[in-house]
């Protein structure tokens, strides 16, 4: 920790660059396009940041862009993967979830509510109601919490059918698991303590200690502008964590000056600790999603239809959750929701 710099009062919770080639492999050099990085939204939108695709390769550059839509069309239709959830027998027939149980408002144990405190938020009550109807029960969950760094291994293992858990849809992922469409909209924002000089995403993080979480975009992020040559002078990535919560409490210690996370979660944790606060506007558009394996496609689509209805229903749907869970951290609903879902694949 940094001598005098723990703070009092805390509360809240636990390249790219030119190839240059010789004359004679002009022709090849020309199809080897470096890697662009994206900007703006993509709903057609331009946020004035970041786009959503921060890919590491050319490959995954080319072949993916607008990864929120890329993703297959609803259907109710039972499969393969449908199937063997509802096969478990007893106990065991539930809808298996990967979930957060620190992010306040989004998947958390209330403190306040006593004894065994259920979990509850956003992502929760998504997840209640894709196991409505599959199983054809809301309680038929089986909860399993999981680190943001293990997210796609919990998926690929087979440990949880799926991943509700602020979880960003990027090209990169893509290449490791299927994801619905996307259920919510935020981008990448920057959250400090109120006493700091930190602005926002700029020149003011110039040689301060930045926290993320690993395998999240907000470091795949910093990483990438870092190589673009855009990061700000000295800013120092070293410090990551397996779960984004514990950058609040580095934060809190004094041990880092700032934390980059998804603005949702920002205001979460805000709202968890008035000594901290969100510096300057999101800085990329990113959209979060529901996970599961590649080759789940009943399962994508089935979801994908849970989406629509839970987006239509104005009596117990994504509105009716929003207020609940989000409201009083949030600007507001329309800021949140994503456009239209638009399915390029069909089949």
């Amino acid at each position: 920790m940094r001598a005098g710099r723990l703070r009092t009062g805390l509360k809240g919770w636990g390249g790219v660059a030119a190839m240059a080639l010789a004359c004679a492999l002009a022709v090849l050099a020309a199809l080897l396009l470096p890697m662009v990085h994206a900007h703006g939204g993509g709903d057609g939108t331009d946020d004035g940041g970041h786009g959503v695709a921060h890919g590491s390769q050319a490959r995954a550059a080319q072949e993916c862009t607008d990864p929120e839509k890329q993703t297959l069309a609803p259907s109710g239709d039972d499969g393969p993967t449908i199937d063997e959830i509802r096969s478990r027998e007893g106990e065991k027939r539930k809808l298996i979830v990967g979930v957060d149980q620190n992010s306040y408002r989004w998947g958390y144990r209330d403190p306040n509510s006593g004894g065994d405190a259920e979990l509850e938020g956003f992502d929760i009550d998504l997840a209640h109601r894709i196991a409505e109807d599959i199983l054809g029960d809301a309680d038929a969950v089986q909860f399993k919490a999981i680190p943001t760094d293990q997210r796609i291994p919990a998926i690929q293992d087979g440990r949880v059918d799926m991943v509700v858990r602020t979880m960003t849809i990027n090209c990169d992922r893509l290449e490791d698991v299927a994801f619905s469409a996307p259920y919510f909209r935020t981008g990448q924002q920057v959250l400090a303590p109120k006493s700091s000089k930190i602005t926002g995403y700029d020149g003011t993080l110039a040689g301060k200690e930045i926290c993320t979480a690993a395998g999240s975009t907000a470091l795949s992020t910093l990483e990438q502008d870092r190589a673009d040559g855009t990061l700000p002078d000295g800013v120092d990535l070293r410090t990551t964590v397996p779960n984004q919560l514990d950058c609040l409490v580095r934060l809190q210690l004094g041990e880092v000056d700032a934390v980059v996370t998804d603005g949702a979660l920002a205001a979460s944790q805000a709202a968890q600790d008035p000594t901290v606060e969100l510096k300057g506007d999101a800085f990329t558009t990113e959209y979060y999603g529901v996970a599961m394996k590649k080759d789940a496609d009943d399962l994508v689509r089935r979801v994908n239809r849970v989406l629509e209805q839970w987006r239509a229903d104005r009596a117990g749907g994504w509105q009716h959750s929003y207020d609940q869970w989000l409201s009083e951290t949030m600007d507001d609903a329309a800021k949140s929701l994503p456009p239209t879902p638009q399915y390029l694949r069909k089949n």
